[in-house]
């Protein structure tokens, strides 16, 4: 079983259906919908602030989700996909979104829905990813409008595989 801990008078919350991986860290203020998945070694810290998550997201392997104290708390809406290793600090997120891998999202930045944020990309402080559009580079910059076959085919078709992928586990 993951390594859930309260802190500060605050214990994570679950919604229904969730898979937690037994390396995965939730620790103080996170609070999230059903069918997330929390894959190997994805810390989620709501120690100085809260973590919000809505339903069907998934935060993949050595993600770090966090906040900042007593400014900057995490909102991360549904059918989200944190990808392996990004790092979504103090930020909003928005619904159908990707986070690829490694990604980083920094404070006050504000993730539009149907958005992709490629792999490498570190979107800065306060920055607005416009919905429909993928960003990408450091700093990260719009370098296209998204598809309805990249919304499909990517954003949602990696949201429905997880939730998959997760129940491939809860039967072990």
């Amino acid at each position: 079983m993951a390594l859930i801990k309260p802190l500060l008078g605050k214990t994570p919350v679950f919604g229904e259906n969730c898979f937690l991986a037994e390396t995965a860290v939730i620790i103080g203020d996170v609070e999230m919908g059903n069918d997330c998945s929390i894959w190997y070694g994805a810390v989620l810290r709501g120690d100085v602030h809260y973590i919000r998550l809505g339903n069907n997201t998934n935060v993949q392997d050595n993600a770090v989700i966090h906040a900042t104290y007593q400014k900057s708390p995490t909102n991360i809406g549904n059918n989200v996909t944190i990808a392996h290793g990004a790092i979504v600090h103090g930020c909003t997120i928005h619904d159908n979104v990707m986070i690829g891998m490694n990604a980083v999202v920094l404070d006050e930045a504000v993730i539009e829905s149907n958005s992709i944020v490629a792999a490498g990309a570190v979107i800065s402080k306060g920055t607005r990813v416009e919905s429909g559009s993928v960003y990408a580079g450091i700093p990260a910059k719009k370098i296209k409008d998204i598809s309805p076959e990249l919304l499909e085919g990517e954003i949602k078709r990696i949201a429905k595989a997880y939730s998959m992928y997760s129940g491939w586990y809860k039967e072990v």
